[in-house]
């Protein structure tokens, strides 16, 4: 290229040990706090010979999830990341010694073919037990939002099935968030077919053993939609006297006709909304809607529980007739009024479908390309992981800051891809930073809070 005063540029991949990924750095930092790594590698038992390992489980978990989580999902990427240097100080190696790269893509592909369905399980419960531990004391309550999302599959992949739902073949995970931290509670990869009830309450019901193993007394209120309206999921929950549930609740016709009373004051109100506001006697609205509640038991429920509906109407525009638009949510809650309980606590639910956007897009648990099916359950909990560092880095390092709230891509595009040229001496490795970093101001403020004090070196004292 020739620059319009004369000079020309020109480019070649010779500028020696400099690394664009800072963010591993970052995320070691964060694993420091919370011990999440060591938990995972405890929960994988271990059977290869010692005397031809390479590579610890901890190294390899540590490569490919600070991989996923700074932007490389894909476990080819591990030829190239293998000696960055960077990636490499985070896992506790020499930057720049020879013969201390990092596990190539074909090591990892071992590895997650070789885990077991223990392991898988361990694995699992370990999120719980990550999730318990953010905690320094235990909560008066917590809401766990349950939601399920597709992951479309492709070729003959284990347990994958065509979902009618969404149009495809697919695996349909389940994956449980707290709502008021946006915690990830843990994730578990599902054939594509709907769920059952009792599958519901199988999983439910081992995620809640372990929070009572820690929180006997936590109030737990159990939210998701018309998925989860299971009687084996109600019955577990009414059998433990701390908890709650808020499910959506799919329209029939008892249901219809037990609303019909508030519906026609509902079309009443529209009707005279329009007729004032023909007369330009008020402003013309695009609907009208009540709130009202019912006890109501399907055949198949324990008994009756509380029905609350939303009783709307939407106005009709030229030609365009009006149109009911009832909605109806069942839960054990006695206290709050029908429309706290319907527009505050379950319209709430929607931030679950934000947060595993930020899993499923950003961080690519969807790449379950394997044919195995516990290998694909590997690469969504290593997804999993990766999230639980993000969001604990935006709760411990980067709170009070631009990016409290942001999503991971947009951590990893401001605050993980900062060059470093990387220099080893004997007792010591020096990082070059860019003079002219955006966020050097951020980076430091993180930094500072998230290693440990007694590792920092002092600042001079004033003269």
């Amino acid at each position: 290229m020739r620059l319009p005063w004369g000079f020309t540029v020109r480019a070649d991949f010779n500028g020696g040990e400099v690394s664009s990924d800072l963010g591993a750095l970052v995320l070691g930092a964060v694993d420091q706090r919370i011990g999440l790594l060591g938990r995972l590698t405890q929960a994988i038992g271990d059977s290869r010979d010692l005397r031809y390992i390479s590579h610890s489980m901890r190294d390899l978990l540590t490569q490919r999830i600070f991989q996923i989580a700074s932007g490389y999902e894909d476990g080819n990427d591990a030829n190239a990341l293998r000696h960055d240097p960077l990636f490499k100080l985070a896992a506790g190696r020499a930057p720049l010694e020879a013969g201390k790269a990092l596990a190539c893509s074909a090591t990892h592909s071992r590895l997650e073919n070789a885990l077991q369905r223990r392991d898988i399980y361990r694995l699992a419960c370990t999120l719980v037990e990550q999730f318990i531990a953010s905690y320094a004391t235990a909560p008066v309550s917590i809401t766990l939002d349950l939601d399920h999302t597709d992951d479309a599959t492709y070729g003959q992949q284990a347990l994958s099935f065509y979902n009618h739902h969404y149009g495809h073949h697919c695996y349909l995970p389940l994956l449980v968030f707290e709502a008021n931290s946006g915690a990830l509670v843990t994730a578990v990869l599902r054939p594509g077919k709907r769920p059952t009830g009792a599958e519901n309450a199988m999983i439910m019901k081992r995620v809640l053993r372990l929070l009572r193993r820690h929180w006997p007394q936590t109030h737990i209120l159990l939210r998701g939609d018309g998925h989860f309206a299971n009687p084996e999921l109600m019955a577990l929950i009414q059998a433990d006297a701390q908890a709650d549930f808020l499910f959506g609740l799919a329209g029939n016709p008892v249901l219809t006709r037990q609303a019909e009373g508030l519906m026609k004051n509902v079309r009443g109100h529209l009707a005279l909304h329009q007729s004032l506001a023909a007369r330009g006697w008020g402003p013309a609205v695009a609907a009208v809607r009540h709130f009202g509640e019912f006890e109501y038991a399907a055949g198949s429920w324990p008994q009756a529980f509380r029905v609350v509906v939303k009783a709307e109407v939407l106005a009709g525009s030229g030609v365009t007739p009006a149109k009911d638009n009832q909605r109806y949510v069942v839960t054990s809650l006695r206290r709050p009024s029908p429309q706290a309980l319907y527009q505050q606590d379950y319209c709430a639910r929607g931030q679950a479908e934000n947060l595993i956007k930020q899993v499923k897009v950003d961080l690519k648990s969807d790449r379950t390309s394997a044919s195995s099916f516990l290998a694909n359950f590997a690469r969504l909990l290593f997804a999993a992981s990766a999230y639980v560092l993000h969001q604990q880095l935006r709760l411990l390092g980067l709170q009070g800051t631009a990016l409290a709230m942001a999503q991971p891509r947009t951590v990893m595009l401001s605050l993980f891809k900062i060059a470093a040229r990387v220099k080893q001496y004997k007792d010591r490795v020096l990082l070059h930073l860019p003079s002219a970093c955006p966020v050097r101001d951020l980076l430091a403020l993180g930094c500072q809070r998230l290693y440990p004090s007694t590792r920092m070196r002092p600042m001079p004292a004033s003269p």
